[in-house]
């Protein structure tokens, strides 16, 4: 297997106050020569990367979850590819198909301990370990499950529904047994929601009548939240006796230096509810557990899934990245890094 001289990384180059700037990010080209893995490591190639909301959140200098990326650093980004090299001692050879937080570059070398090899079973390809099988459909499962805490009969609203982790909250709410009510930025967004996931009713946040139409839902039990701001404020008045607020993103504010603050968090009170925001990470534990239950959901057919692809290389994962944020997708956001290397699997 023949391998390039040099490979591309993209790197942090400077923090933007709010929307993402063609500076932001920039391509630097290496020797291929300086990645060896050392004792158990291996050297991966990048065959795609995920491009998600929480990226934002990475390239701010504040106290997060995880620290923020450093200038001159790798951009952090999960992704898929295949061990091109194995070092001394490492648990996995040529030839694996592995996952990781590699960051957004064609090549890396990765303790065994930060990677995970993908078990294709019938029904299940690669891409679904950066959708279903991946970050997203974790974090719609324990977000529903663990936060919100959904019951069969109750009523569910998903803002953002047409991204990666509300489509999938929104197909785990109706396999609760759930009323499902989506929200999505576009008649076509809506439209595909109904008839392909099986929503009860998608709304056009666009739309001039949506806040009175959404009214006639009536009240909800578990809101979903993935964009903040007024729609976060406004359902706060829609709530039922003991709902539950999922606070899991607020794309509409990451760009933005001073978020809209909540106006009618009184509601909170009157309706002995709770909103609460959550980690993956938290539920590291029960990983397997999510997991076995997202994988028969898949190769059933029951948990449908739809990727946005951008193909083009690496460099144009930081191009791709501001569509998060105006709605420029519908399914989960992936880069296509590099064709799948070729390996004579036979002699492994």
């Amino acid at each position: 297997m023949s391998r390039p001289t040099h490979y591309k990384r993209i790197v942090l180059n400077s923090r933007p106050a709010g929307d993402i700037e063609p500076d932001t990010f920039r391509t630097e080209v290496l020797p291929l020569a300086n990645l060896k893995p050392g004792n158990g490591e291996v050297l991966v190639q990048c065959t795609w990367l995920s491009l998600d909301p929480a990226m934002r959140g990475y390239i701010r200098d504040v106290r997060s979850y995880l620290p923020p990326v450093k200038i001159g650093e790798v951009m952090r980004a999960g992704g898929l590819g295949v061990v091109v090299e194995a070092g001394p001692a490492s648990k996995f050879k040529v030839g694996d198909y592995v996952s990781g937080a590699w960051g957004m570059t064609e090549f890396s070398v990765m303790k065994d301990k930060d990677l995970e090899i993908l078990h294709l079973q019938p029904g299940i390809e690669p891409l679904d370990y950066l959708n279903v099988l991946g970050s997203s459909g974790l974090t719609a499962y324990f977000g529903l499950k663990k936060v919100g805490e959904l019951k069969a009969g109750e009523v569910l609203v998903v803002s953002g529904a047409a991204g990666s982790v509300g489509a999938i909250a929104c197909q785990l709410g109706k396999a609760a047994g759930a009323k499902v009510y989506a929200i999505a930025g576009s008649e076509d967004k809506c439209a595909w929601l109904e008839k392909e996931l099986g929503v009860d009713k998608a709304f056009n946040y666009k739309s001039p009548t949506f806040y009175a139409d959404i009214k006639k839902i009536g009240y909800l039990d578990v809101y979903f939240d993935n964009v903040g701001g007024e729609i976060l404020d406004f359902l706060l008045t829609r709530l039922k006796k003991n709902a539950r607020i999922v606070l899991c993103g607020a794309i509409s504010a990451y760009n933005s230096q001073k978020p809209r603050g909540l106006q009618s968090y009184m509601n909170l009170i009157s309706q002995r509810a709770k909103i609460q925001g959550f980690i993956l990470f938290d539920y590291i534990s029960e990983y397997p557990v999510a997991l076995n239950e997202l994988s028969k959901g898949l190769s059933s057919g029951a948990i449908k899934r739809k990727f946005h692809i951008i193909d083009g290389g690496i460099e144009q994962a930081p191009v791709a990245l501001p569509m998060l944020f105006s709605g420029g997708n519908t399914g989960k956001l992936v880069v296509k890094v590099s064709e799948e290397p070729k390996i004579d699997r036979s002699k492994l």
